[in-house]
């Protein structure tokens, strides 16, 4: 009677654990980091902004890499975090899942520089390049901004 408990708590980890995984965000990464804290800030979940909290995650990448489709969706449309134009004002709004067994997500992925602004992607797949954030903040730690369409952690997922 113990085992099946066990057993079951086990498999609903797992289960849980790979439904909730996304994919690699970026290519000169080899895994999906949180930026931590630079001289413009810190890039967790609710990390203060001034007056505000960082509603997103910054995942950590380089200038010019390769940014990835984190589930398999459908690009909805372009998003732009600042809309003042400047060299990083770009973006994409994502909806979709990877898998069944997976929940439905909606998100913006912001300072990329897209392949497209609309149509479907599959996870893993190309979506854009990363634009060049030192040219707007200097010493930052370069990144992908991540935000759930609702505002809740997407660092679960990651």
């Amino acid at each position: 009677m113990k085992m099946h408990g066990v057993t079951a708590v086990i498999l609903t980890i797992a289960i849980a654990t790979a439904a909730a995984q996304w994919a690699k965000i970026c290519s000169s990464q080899p895994a999906n980091k949180i930026r931590g804290c630079d001289s413009q800030g810190c890039g967790g979940y609710n990390d203060p902004r001034g007056r505000r909290k960082h509603r997103g995650v910054d995942v950590v990448c380089e200038d010019g890499s390769v940014v990835y489709a984190p589930f398999t969706g459908k690009i909805d449309k372009q998003a732009r975090p600042y809309g003042n134009g400047n060299a990083i004002d770009n973006g994409v709004q994502l909806s979709g899942s990877g898998t069944r067994a997976e929940r439905r997500f909606c998100i913006k992925m912001f300072y990329i520089k897209p392949v497209k602004y609309s149509g479907p992607i599959k996870k893993g797949e190309k979506i854009g390049v990363l634009l060049p954030m030192q040219e707007v903040y200097r010493g930052i730690t370069s990144h992908v901004h991540i935000q759930n369409c609702d505002l809740t952690d997407p660092a679960p997922n990651l």
